[in-house]
């Protein structure tokens, strides 16, 4: 059975760039600009709190685990009040030891381990729009220890070390992305797969996108009424259901269009137009470029079945 949660992650192909510890003690508080790459965090000792700009307060605790695929501005504090020290990670040098915020003597109040990482598909915009702009988990105990494994692979030097960062970081992806909370959650990939009519008919979009899907034999495939399901899969993922399938197409085109040795008539059929032409005219329609020139500046890869 096709997993649109695991394609999507697959798709955005992350890799992972650094992590760090992160302490504190007495008062403390740091106000980070917005990053744009997603982040994670596993709270090993203490509590702390987390503002992201625009939501509610969080109390983090140890064994929490924390991902915001895009990090938005957002201010980590101690217990203690004390006025926010602005911080730019996008032009922070990286540092060698633990990081340490408020009260340098002493034990620690808070510890976490904490770090970032890149999306290399060139629809990780879209990707990430489909997915909660902040997960906050607790109790899932595999989390912590994913994050740990990332730590001690990005520290050591060793044959296969990007592979294996890479894996790790998709399956940190896949495993907090499977314990979120569906309830309440917003438009996006988990409300519309945690709806089993939606998810039927998302499994088929991904799993056959080269066929001619129309509303009709969607909303059947969902047993909802046309109108009922156009509405319901709107409203779930945050676009109609033919807006995403055109754009889930021309993300694996983008993709396809990376590899070598795949022609632009192979392209074209496996996301479902008929010639390479009508092909073209709807890609450079929806990317603002032709196929061609689109994957001339790309990083050749290999291609696979």
């Amino acid at each position: 059975m096709v997993d649109p949660l695991a394609e999507v992650i697959a798709l955005l192909r992350p890799r992972a760039v650094y992590s760090k510890v992160i302490s504190g003690a007495g008062a403390w508080a740091v106000r980070y600009s917005a990053f744009g790459q997603p982040s994670f965090c596993a709270m090993l000792e203490g509590e702390c709190v987390l503002a992201v700009d625009g939501q509610q307060p969080l109390t983090l605790a140890a064994g929490d685990f924390l991902l915001m695929p895009a990090t938005p501005g957002f201010i980590m504090s101690g217990a203690a009040p004390a006025p926010p020290v602005f911080l730019d990670p996008k032009t922070m040098p990286a540092p060698e030891g633990e990081i340490r915020h408020g009260r340098r003597e002493g034990p620690p109040d808070v510890r976490m381990l904490g770090g970032y990482f890149a999306f290399d598909s060139p629809d990780a915009a879209l990707m990430v729009s489909l997915l909660p702009s902040v997960l906050h988990l607790r109790g899932i105990g595999r989390l912590p220890l994913l994050v740990q494994f990332v730590r001690e692979e990005s520290l050591e030097q060793r044959q296969g070390r990007e592979l294996v960062l890479a894996r790790l970081v998709e399956l940190l992806l896949i495993e907090a992305l499977r314990g979120a909370p569906t309830e309440g959650a917003p438009p996006g990939m988990l409300r519309a797969l945690a709806d089993t009519r939606l998810a039927a008919a998302v499994r088929q979009m991904h799993g056959d996108p080269a066929r001619a899907w129309t509303v009709p034999e969607l909303a059947k495939t969902a047993a909802l009424s046309r109108s009922a399901f156009f509405e319901r899969f709107s409203r779930a993922v945050g676009l109609p259901p033919m807006e995403y399938l055109l754009a889930w197409r021309m993300a694996l085109a983008k993709d396809l269009l990376g590899r070598s040795g795949v022609a632009l008539a192979e392209v074209a059929e496996r996301v479902g137009y008929s010639s390479a032409s009508t092909f073209s005219t709807a890609f450079s329609r929806h990317v603002g470029q032709a196929p061609g020139r689109y994957a001339r500046r790309l990083p050749v890869s290999v291609s696979l079945p």
